[in-house]
Order: C-alpha cells, then structure tokens, then sequence
C-alpha cells in the first residue's frame, strides 16, 4: 500500500506526468478524506460535480481513511518541520497517514523531498 496526496490524483486525473505511476498505485493506495476533500474541492471550484468522481475513485480500489484524533496530533506535530517549506495541513494529514500506517508516501509537490522523515516519500515529478 502507498499514501497518496491530492496532488497525485490531480496529476492522474488531469493526464500530467507521473500518472502512469498512480494509475499503478490507485487499487489499495490510501488517501485521507482531509486530501480528498481538497481533491473533490478542486473539482467544485471549477463548478463540476464530485459525487462522479467519488465513485471513480472508490470503484478504483482507492482507500478512504478518515482524519482521526492520532492523525490530527501527528500533523499538528510535524508543523515546525513543514512551515518552512510551505506545507498545508492537507500536505501534514497526508504525511500523519503515512506515519501512522508506515506506508511509503507519493506526492507531485517537489518541496517534500526535503523532509527529513523516517518514511519513504516519492515525488511524481
């Protein structure tokens, strides 16, 4: 299994580079609902409907993971680390994911790859 951030499923969906990776990531891959609402917001801004691509991303084999408690305190956490390199608490949640399930973390936003985290993270681009 892998994390995924908004901005993977962005790069697949809209046919950027990198989305022969994700295409291979979506079954199993998890993504948690504070990225998927910035992904479905992405959508609604532009006046197009999300419960389509809800159920894409579903039928997909994508794994929805709910924003709990630990995850909100591991997020809240890495913000000294993070601020400085502009993260968003969308980046931070899908970050707290991937330390919570020790999964290996894929994002298009070329500013991850100077974290120092005991994780894995692939940037698409």
């Amino acid at each position: 299994m892998s994390v995924l951030d908004a901005s993977t499923l962005l790069a697949f969906l809209f046919r950027e580079p990198g989305k022969e990776t994700v295409a291979g990531l979506l079954a199993g891959g998890l993504m948690s609902t504070v990225n998927l609402s910035e992904l479905l917001g992405r959508f609604a801004r532009d006046g197009r409907p999300t419960a389509p691509l809800l159920a894409r991303l579903q039928g997909a084999g994508l794994i929805l993971v709910p924003f709990d408690v630990d995850q909100a305190a591991r997020a809240a956490d890495l913000l000294p680390i993070t601020r400085p390199l502009g993260l968003s608490l969308g980046d931070r949640a899908c970050l707290a994911l991937g330390l919570a399930r020790r999964e290996a973390i894929y994002t298009a936003d070329a500013a991850w790859k100077k974290l120092d985290l005991d994780l894995p993270i692939h940037v698409l681009r």
